[in-house]
């Protein structure tokens, strides 16, 4: 096998300039002063430690300053980004915390979760798609039309109560029952959360997934699965509910259909 050719100096020049950069034991370019580099070494890990401390606030806000530093040390200097642009920073971070960082002592029991609900807030602040104006009716009746979701619609489900996590509630233990959200972003372009059960979920999984569901489709579907004994009170149930996601933007109304 033949010997892998050397690269031109100026790119063994590139590779070292950065993999110092990334981790400063690794030996500098002897070219460049060591006060030029401590500029570019701190010029960059400050911009992507500020990115991942804007993209996590709630994180950031409740480990030390000495481990904050740490944890962002370690992605910068261990994770090969897989994306040129700034606003993707925290699903790289994302992906680091669940693949390759592992557990350690001191974190906290929810880091992860708390990690996925923070970044799909963010997701969705940035998320360059947008809500139609057209092509469905609002006033369509939820039942015997077909539910059209917003597309700007999330439903995740964690173990803690990862919404209202912050420093003066820093839970130590799941929760006895499953929290399912919905995050989505509003015709304001703000972005919310809601908080809902594990039927409702299931309900926006199934039009999420099943395209052409009539509303009552999806609500016999919940009733099969369920086996209820009072089929009208899942029916009833089911109708509010589609109400309620209407009147919060998740749900915009039925499909239109074609002629």
């Amino acid at each position: 096998m033949s010997a892998q050719p050397l690269r031109p100096l100026f790119q063994q020049l590139q590779y070292q300039f950065a993999a110092h950069i990334r981790d400063p034991l690794q030996a500098a370019p002897s070219q460049i002063e060591d006060r030029r580099m401590k500029i570019y070494r701190e010029l960059f890990f400050n911009n992507i430690e500020s990115f991942l401390a804007n993209g996590f606030p709630v994180l950031r806000s409740l480990m030390s300053d000495e481990s904050w530093q740490a944890l962002a040390r370690d992605f910068f200097s261990r994770h090969q980004c897989h994306t040129p642009y700034f606003l993707e920073i925290s699903q790289e971070f994302l992906a680091y915390l669940q693949s390759e960082r592992g557990e350690q002592a001191g974190d906290f029991p929810f880091m992860l979760e708390l990690a996925h609900y923070e970044w799909l807030e963010l997701a969705m602040d940035v998320d360059p798609d947008c809500i139609p104006a057209t092509g469905f009716n609002p006033e369509g009746d939820l039942l015997q039309g077909q539910p059209l979701l917003s597309p700007l619609v999330n439903v995740a489900c964690y173990e803690y109560p990862v919404h209202h996590i912050s420093r003066d509630f820093i839970p130590q233990a799941p929760s006895e029952q499953p929290h399912y959200l919905i995050i989505y972003r509003n015709s304001a372009d703000q972005v919310r959360f809601m908080e809902i059960n594990a039927v409702t979920a299931r309900m926006l999984v199934l039009l999420q997934e099943v395209p052409g569901l009539t509303g009552r489709d999806v609500i016999q579907r919940l009733q099969q699965e369920l086996q209820h004994p009072q089929p009208e009170v899942v029916v009833e149930g089911g109708r509010q509910a589609l109400q309620h996601l209407c009147r919060a933007g998740i749900v915009l109304g039925t499909a239109l259909q074609a002629r």
